[in-house]
């Protein structure tokens, strides 16, 4: 990790305008998660750009309804362990968003537009410091390899294996999920385990034979006490049950019942033991059947000494460029969960700051954009 270059004076100098039209005309792509032709269409979009940078491409083909991978690499470098820049390209936003409340739009420092937070500002962010570098006609210490993923936003299903794999290729992975709490890098997240919850009974007419039937829906509220008593403000443990449903109708004995739950846990240990405790829950009604799939989906990412040695490194190239940056520990989950937890070090957060990720004024602020491209440019010509 080295001081910045300096840039000569006569060197072409990064635009925000420019920056941010090429967010809308991304952002004018919608690309919710589970339509993987229409994340399919916003790969295409990024392939293009990139191809006309002169960079390698690598696309995979989705599968289980998700769009492409991508991931393009810069022509100059070996094959050795370089920098990932982790993006994705998906959105909570389903497809007619553009045409409602999130229609984009520019008030004072806001712009507004479904995943322009969230993070396809970001993950431009990533592409204007490459073709910034680019056109300077300057080649990075270590060499980039940026991944587009298709479905961060439901768990990353398909790409974590390609995520894991490139990780452990690199010596720094840098994310451009957005900016926390005015302008803060990631350091560090709480792991985030999912489950599917069935309680499989007996229907019985509710009226002429209600003993007879064993109720699907009473197990599954007293399956809903016992999952939500894990939550533990103090050791930062959190769980909900976020969906449910069962019965067919106020006359019948519920058969079936379903229930989606999400637990958030804050280091390796209490991943362990809770992922354990939740394994072991049995009915309490023993004419009923339980079934729990599911496991931890992202693992908790720690800040650990080389974490904390990279973020130090952009600290200081922040105040280089004349801003104080700050990290913290957030609760949701990000790619960079997997990368962390194979130690390789990992800096998250990189990309805009706005505010409403997947609400109906999400939104960046211009005033970011060269600040954190700024930024990303500096950790890309610096590290080594």
């Amino acid at each position: 990790m080295n001081a910045t270059p300096p840039i000569p004076e006569n060197a072409p100098r990064l635009d925000p305008e420019e920056i941010l039209t090429g967010i809308l005309e991304w952002v004018a792509i919608e690309s919710p998660s589970n339509d993987g032709g229409a994340v399919s269409a916003m790969v295409d979009r990024v392939a293009s750009d990139f191809y006309a940078l002169g960079f390698p491409l690598q696309r995979e083909s989705g599968r289980d309804g998700y769009g492409d991978i991508l991931t393009a690499r810069t022509p100059w470098g070996d094959d050795g362990p370089g920098i990932l820049v982790l993006c994705h390209v998906d959105t909570v936003h389903p497809l007619g968003t553009l045409d409602g409340p999130l229609s984009p739009r520019r008030e004072g420092d806001k712009v507004y537009g479904p995943g322009i937070y969230d993070m396809k500002g970001g993950a431009y962010l990533a592409f204007s410091a490459l073709r910034h570098l680019v056109r300077l006609g300057e080649r990075t210490p270590l060499p980039v390899t940026v991944m587009f993923v298709p479905e961060e936003e439901a768990g990353s299903p398909i790409s974590r294996e390609a995520i894991e794999q490139a990780a452990r290729a690199s010596k720094y992975v840098l994310v451009t999920e957005p900016a926390r709490a005015g302008g803060k890098v990631v350091t560090a997240r709480r792991g985030a385990a999912r489950y599917t919850v069935r309680a499989l009974g007996r229907a019985a007419h509710s009226g002429l034979r209600h003993q007879d039937g064993r109720s699907a829906i009473r197990e599954m509220a007293r399956q809903i006490l016992r999952f939500e008593a894990l939550t533990d403000y103090v050791a930062d443990v959190t769980c909900n049950v976020g969906l449910v449903s069962g019965g067919t109708g106020s006359n019948v004995v519920p058969a079936e019942c379903r229930a989606e739950v999400d637990v958030r846990l804050p280091n390796p240990e209490a991943a362990k033991r809770i992922c354990a405790d939740i394994a072991a829950f049995e009915p309490y009604d023993p004419e009923v059947t339980l079934e729990i799939s599911g496991g931890l989906n992202r693992p908790p990412y720690e800040k650990d000494a080389g974490i904390a040695r990279l973020f130090a490194h952009a600290h200081r190239l922040a105040q280089e460029i004349g801003f104080e940056l700050e990290d913290m520990k957030t609760g949701g989950g990000s790619d960079g969960n997997f990368t962390a937890a194979l130690g390789v070090p990992t800096l998250d957060g990189l990309g805009v700051d706005g505010d409403g990720a997947h609400q109906p004024d999400e939104h960046l602020y211009v005033s970011s954009l060269l600040p954190r491209t700024r930024l990303l440019l500096g950790l890309l010509r610096t590290l080594r």
